[in-house]
Parts: C-alpha cells; structure tokens; sequence
C-alpha cells in the first residue's frame, strides 16, 4: 500500500499549516546563490498545494515572507518579491483548474506595489473558488498580529462597541488576519529547525507539530504524506483524558 492510500480520508487535518525553511541552506550546499534555493522553493509549493488538494485538505497555509525577513540582505529580498509576483501570475491557472481560492495574511500594506497589485489581482479572481482555500502568509509576524488585535479590541472597549467581560476566545479570533480560518491542525517545519518562529501562535494552541530534516526544495507529495500518516496516529487530547475521549 502506497503512503497516500494509508492515508485515512474521515481523520484529515482541515487545516495545514507550513514553514517552508531550508532554501538557503539547499543553495549553499549545492555551491549557488540563495536565490536559487528560493526559486527552487516553489516547485516544493506546487506539489504541496496539488497534493493537499487532492487529498482533500481545506484549508493551507503557508508561512511565505515574515516580518522579520525584510532584515535580509537588500538582493535576497528583492529576488523573493520578484519571484512572488512571477510564480503568481504562473500558478493562476492551476488555481483555477483545481477550484483552489488565494488569500494573504499579515501587513499586507507594506509589500511592493506591485506585489501587492498582483496578490490582489489573484485574489480577487479566485474569490469563489471552493475546493480549498490557500493562504499566504507574507510580510507577516503572529505577535504583531496579536498587538493588531489587542488595539482594535481595545479602541472598541473605549467607544463601549465591546465590553470587557464579554472579551472571550471568539471576540480575539474575529480580530485576527486569520478570522475567517479554523485552528491549525498540523503545523509542519522543514529543514530540521524545531521552533516556531512566530507563526500563528494563537492558532497552533493544540496543533500537531511535525519537524523534519528534509530543505523545503527537497520537500515532495511523499513527504507530506509522511506528516499526515504521522499526525493520524496521534491522539488529539485537547486537554482531556484518553477515558474521556472514548
């Protein structure tokens, strides 16, 4: 039985979520440019983005360009913009063909305006596509988008919209980038590194992490299998007990 038939159809994660980390490193140990590694990066994308469509996964995303990468250096940056707005105008059509809908997350605002200009041109002819939502998560930090929250929370507090007491789980959700999104079920991280990186730290309270050595360009259909398979043989406690939950 091959790794995709093992796959259980009724216990799928409904929403995955990734850090695709190893470009550079892939890069430097093939003797290239980082660049490279990132342009290579996107085939990783491609097969991701198929292979959770037909499984039948809702809802993907992927953690593309974080606050904290516009400290790279001037050319990387600009390489990663210009490698975005490319692969978007290429991967409009297999969006289409696959019913998948584009959405962003994050300080979408402080992208190049014609990043911007084209991720919203994607966006909007996607808007009613159904079969599975893709997210990027571009230019985006979870404790900047936390402080977002709070503000937002808080200027409502002061014009009496929302009283403090009644400031639950749900009233944060509605003010995330991600209010339209469920939790994350399965967070997966490429290249080794085990650590969060300050990506979706609300939304990953009862995730499943899956770490693995494999560089993201290296990263195919067979190994998000392997995750998925993994994440089937975990029992999701949410707190209680196994008695609990059988």
């Amino acid at each position: 039985m091959s790794l995709k038939e093992s796959i259980l159809e009724e216990r799928l994660p409904y929403h995955i979520g990734v850090i695709m980390d190893g470009n550079g490193r892939w890069a430097k140990q093939k003797g290239m440019i980082r660049a490279i590694g990132h342009e290579n990066g996107t085939k990783a994308v491609r097969q991701t983005v198929e292979a959770c469509a037909e499984l039948g996964v809702k809802n993907l995303t992927l953690y593309a360009f974080s606050t904290e990468n516009w400290k790279r250096p001037k050319l990387e940056v600009q390489t990663l913009m210009k490698l975005l707005v490319s692969s978007l105008k290429k991967e409009i059509k297999t969006l289409q063909d696959n019913n998948i809908k584009l959405s962003a997350i994050g300080s979408l605002h402080t992208l190049p305006k014609k990043v911007h200009k084209e991720l919203f041109e994607v966006i909007e002819k996607t808007k009613d596509n159904a079969r599975m939502t893709l997210t990027l998560a571009l230019s985006y930090g979870s404790r900047e988008e936390l402080i977002c929250a709070v503000k937002e929370i808080s200027k409502k507090v002061k014009n009496n919209i929302i009283s403090p007491e009644n400031i639950d789980e749900s009233i944060i959700n509605e003010h995330l980038y991600t209010q339209n999104l469920p939790d994350v079920d399965l967070l997966i991280r490429t290249s080794g590194e085990q650590r969060i990186s300050n990506f979706l730290l609300w939304q990953i309270a009862y995730a499943e992490l899956f770490f693995t050595d494999v560089l993201w360009p290296d990263f195919t259909k067979e190994h998000l299998y392997e995750a998925i398979i993994e994440y089937q043989k975990r029992e999701r406690r949410f707190g209680k007990t196994s008695e609990q939950l059988s």
